[in-house]
Formats: C-alpha cells, sequence, structure tokens
C-alpha cells in the first residue's frame, strides 16, 4: 500500500499525505521526538511512547515488517508506509545537508517512529484527518 491518499485541505492550503509526513517528522526531530531503526522503534512501540509509526516498502527482512505491523496493531497505533528506505532517512534527518541545501550521504532508515510531535501543526492535522478517513 502506498501513500498516495486523498489530500486533506487545511483552509486554502492543500497538503498531501507524504508532505504533512516529512513535516510532522521534521517536528519531531527538532523536538527530540523520533525514534529511529529498529531496536529503537521498537522500544517506543513496547512501551506505547509512540504516537505515529513510519514504515518503508523496500525493507528486506520479513520478519522485521512482521514485528513492527504486530506491535502497532497491538498497541492500536498508526501505521504509514513509504516507498523507500533512503527517503525515510533522509526525512528522519539520517543524512547530510551540504550548501545548496540537497541530502548527501543518505542513510536507509527502514523504520520510523514518532515519540512526540512537537507543536501542533496543519500537518499533523492533515495526517489525523488521513487516519480518520482510513478507518
Amino acid at each position: 500500500m502506498s501513500v498516495s491518499a486523498p489530500s486533506a485541505s487545511m483552509g486554502s492550503v492543500v497538503m498531501d499525505v507524504n508532505s504533512a509526513l516529512q513535516e510532522v517528522l521534521k517536528m519531531a526531530l527538532i523536538h527530540d521526538g523520533l525514534a529511529r531503526g529498529l531496536h529503537e522503534a521498537a522500544k517506543a512501540l513496547d512501551k506505547r511512547q509512540a504516537v505515529l509509526c513510519v514504515l518503508a516498502n523496500n525493507v528486506d527482512e520479513p520478519m522485521y515488517v512482521k514485528l513492527v505491523e504486530a506491535l502497532c496493531a497491538e498497541h492500536q497505533i498508526n501505521l504509514i508506509r513509504v516507498d523507500s528506505n533512503k527517503k525515510l532517512g533522509e526525512w528522519a534527518g539520517l543524512c547530510k545537508i551540504d550548501k545548496e541545501g540537497k541530502a548527501r550521504k543518505v542513510v536507509g532508515c527502514s523504520c520510523v517512529v514518532v515519540k512526540e510531535y512537537g507543536k501542533e501543526s496543519p500537518a499533523q492535522d492533515a495526517l489525523n484527518e488521513y487516519f480518520k478517513s482510513k478507518h
């Protein structure tokens, strides 16, 4: 399942799920609210500290996917899938930014958990609307 979903409109601003997710991850990273990688993510999910889980579709280990999906289902944590672990790694801050603002040396990341959103934002509202429409 891909993340090309109907976009949630916020007044005059229309935000698709991918850009909303990117914004939420950036805000959580700034406020030290991200758990990156399987070990950190599994700990956060198991302790019920997670508010959102993001999993890459190109994970090569099926048991990894099963574990994350099971933990999310058990604790009723929203799970969203993205296409690439490199894209997820970049969004989670696992890269260097050069002078032009381009991401360099991006490290792939298969799973990211948002433990704390930081502050309220239209992007967070857009994601919440997306999850409401799915249920």
